[in-house]
């Protein structure tokens, strides 16, 4: 479409886009790290820190479906630049943050300016580069958006070491001054008519409403017990009455702010199905990941900040080189030697142990990122290239927010999954540790042995020191159990690959990630 035709240097939209793609993502995973400092200095409950998170992506799963709407309303480069600019301003206001409140309303602001800035960001790149050299377009949308959860943890440890957690937020503001006037500079779009849609305030309120409280519920439900609470089940409800208007409302309004009836294309389906898993596999397999070497392995934030920078880095190599030559090989083989890739990690996950070296422990994440290096990028350009012009907006949106979704699920359930099974094995392997087990009697009284004249009660010391070693044997087995789950889950994605219809030559994608 000519209004959607975009001018200007492509080096210099390429830099403004990568810089806003990565100042976005960068701070998702660098936050995590800093939670216990921020903790620590409002003095908040272990139960409610996690809303600096929550926050954030409550804003961020309402704003992603209506961005294509809101392109059209008000153009690229008003709409990027303006989201850039309030994501800067939220960061500076969290990192003057007084208290957990006042830091909470201010990531919620600043998940309003992120969930717009990565869908428009590919848009935009995809708008101004021709249709020959989308592969490298999105190759390095790609790069600049893999690059913000390598550099996090790693970035965000020395920040708290060598500062305090504020300047996780204040590292943003140089990022993004540049990144708002490169693109206000650059980004030129001389045929732009804004949209005159009515505009379906009926389908915004109840998409706000829902994707809201179903955040929340898969955020707080681990927490709060699931529906045992009042809460939680009253938030799953309300999410889900709120949903199932707005589907029923969105196909049936002439101008509707998500259009749904890009499901009907089979090819933009199947992809999107296979991002949902995707996003489920790997933000769940990290969260695993991470609290398997802290707690497990006793890795420090800094350490597991290092071990996924030294396992990912090839993703850098790879993403450029899938983007330049991978449209002379048919998508589907590169999309399906991708998930072979990550099912191989997910198994190798699945198979370490208490002591596993640091090499062992990196291999998995090494895999992995092999594995994505081949499945983003001819996955994004199945996922639209069958699409007419006039759905490519809300398709991508959808499809940046089935990833979202897919790793909001996985994360919950896989957290819930950890509690149950660990319990399950503390208590099936505690049935052997009994006065008619010979070998936990001997482990018993070794331990009480070298106790003895060391504390009051060596009995008591030694049956302490057993039952920690139940734990954390019930520990590992669940976390391998649930790196199996993933294995097999993700897997099924394999159907899906059959699903996908190759190409159309020539099509001018937008918005994918």
């Amino acid at each position: 479409m000519r209004s959607e035709h975009i001018e200007g240097s492509k080096v210099g939209i390429t830099i403004a886009v990568m810089l806003a793609a990565l100042m976005s993502v960068l701070d998702i995973s660098i936050v995590n790290v800093a939670l216990s400092d921020i903790r620590a200095s409002f003095g908040t409950p272990l139960d409610q820190i996690a809303w600096v998170s929550t926050g954030y992506m409550m804003a961020n799963v309402v704003v992603i479906p209506m961005t294509g709407w809101l392109q059209r309303k008000f153009g690229y480069r008003r709409y990027f630049t303006f989201s850039i600019l309030l994501f800067t301003a939220a960061s500076v206001l969290c990192g003057l943050s007084w208290n957990l409140p006042s830091l909470v309303a201010f990531r919620i602001l600043q998940g309003v300016g992120g969930g717009a800035i990565i869908p428009t960001s590919q848009a935009i790149l995809f708008a101004r580069y021709p249709q020959e050299e989308h592969g490298m377009a999105g190759a390095l949308f790609g790069l600049g958006a893999i690059t913000g959860p390598l550099l996090g943890p790693t970035l965000g440890g020395y920040l708290i070491e060598w500062a305090s957690w504020h300047w996780i937020f204040l590292i943003n503001v140089p990022v993004g001054l540049l990144a708002a006037s490169m693109a206000w500079k650059e980004i030129k779009q001389p045929y732009f008519e804004p949209t005159r849609e009515k505009v379906d305030t009926y389908g915004i309120g109840l998409l706000a409403v829902g994707m809201a409280t179903l955040q929340y519920t898969l955020e707080e439900g681990n927490r709060e017990g699931w529906f045992d609470s009042v809460l939680i089940t009253v938030t799953a409800a309300i999410a889900a009455i709120s949903l199932i208007t707005f589907i029923v409302h969105e196909l049936e309004a002439p101008h509707p702010v998500v259009d749904l009836r890009v499901f009907a294309n089979r090819s933009y389906s199947a992809a999107t199905g296979l991002n949902f898993l995707t996003g489920t596999a790997l933000f769940s397999a990290s969260f695993l990941f991470s609290l398997y070497a802290g707690t497990v392995m006793r890795y420090s934030a800094l350490d597991i900040g290092l071990l996924f920078l030294k396992g990912s880095a090839i993703q850098v190599a790879i993403m450029p080189l899938v983007g330049r030559f991978g449209n002379k090989v048919d998508g589907r083989y590169l999309i399906g030697f991708g998930v072979l890739m990550m099912c191989w990690s997910l198994w190798t996950n699945a198979h370490l142990t208490a002591q596993s070296s640091n090499l062992q422990m990196m291999a998995p994440i090494f895999i992995r990122a092999c594995g994505l290096g081949f499945l983003f990028v001819p996955l994004s350009v199945f996922a639209l290239s069958g699409l007419p012009a006039h759905q490519r907006g809300n398709g991508a949106g959808l499809y940046n927010l089935t990833r979202e979704l897919g790793g909001s699920i996985g994360t919950a359930w896989m957290s819930s999954a950890l509690d149950r099974r660990t319990k399950l094995y503390h208590l099936s392997l505690g049935e052997h540790v009994d006065a008619f087990n010979q070998y936990a009697q001997e482990q018993l009284r070794m331990l009480q042995g070298a106790f003895t004249g060391r504390v009051a009660d060596p009995f008591s010391a030694a049956l302490q020191v057993l039952n920690q070693k139940v734990s954390a044997q019930s520990l590992i087995r669940a976390f391998n159990d649930n790196f199996e789950v993933l294995t097999f889950l993700f897997a099924l994605s394999l159907v899906l690959i059959f699903m996908l219809k190759k190409p159309v030559p020539g099509v001018k994608i937008e918005g994918a990630h």
